[in-house]
């Protein structure tokens, strides 16, 4: 692999994980940005929207990187859910959800700093919920997981037992579809293994 120097504008600590586990060595920085989208056409419009945003934002503090910017949302019945702003949106937002299968789609934008090349691409999983009741909404609440999170749940967390199934890139579910990243990569020449975790589930 190149020794090209990789920049995460991300925060998250499951985008972190997911990319630590394709074996490439990377920095973090933050990118801050307004997450407000205006107009866009599709999920997945809206998710390339600011993972352009976050690229672009953090470029300009780095010299001859490819900095990964990502965003990932949940959509169901043309209606885009992003992180919850306090409780009732998420107890509403998991009523939506509850029984139904949704949406989750993650936009990448990769920017090449040096030449200000972009490459992007979104991946699009479908995830089908149990039947919620209630209290277990309330519960699930209660226990803060939903707030920082697209669509109000986490797979991996407490709120994969709110899950029924997964079609389609499990990791993408998480927040980085690892095998729409090493395309994009591969455009710029930088070769990635397949990740040590699992990508899929059915």
């Amino acid at each position: 692999m190149p020794a090209t120097r990789i920049v995460l504008a991300s925060g998250s600590p499951r985008r972190r994980e997911l990319l630590a586990a394709m074996g490439i060595p990377f920095e973090v920085l933050t990118s801050d940005v307004d997450e407000t989208v205006a107009a866009y056409d599709g999920p997945a419009d809206f998710a390339l929207q600011l993972a352009r945003r976050k690229a672009h934002a953090v470029a300009g503090r780095v010299a001859d990187a490819l900095v990964i910017g990502g965003d990932t949302v949940v959509e169901l019945d043309g209606t885009i859910f992003g992180k919850p702003a306090d409780e009732a949106a998420a107890l509403a937002t998991l009523g939506r959800l509850s029984g139904r299968a949704h949406h989750v789609v993650t936009g990448l934008a990769v920017l090449d700093t040096a030449t200000g090349l972009l490459r992007q691409e979104a991946a699009t999983s479908t995830v089908r919920m149990r039947v919620l009741a209630d209290d277990e909404i309330r519960a699930y609440v209660a226990s803060g997981e939903p707030f920082d999170k697209a669509g109000a749940y986490t797979v991996q967390g407490l709120g994969g037992r709110l899950v029924a199934a997964v079609d389609g890139d499990l990791d993408n579910v998480i927040g980085l579809p690892t095998r729409t990243l090493r395309r994009l990569l591969a455009g710029f020449g930088v070769e990635v293994s397949a990740p040590q975790t699992p990508a899929t589930q059915a």
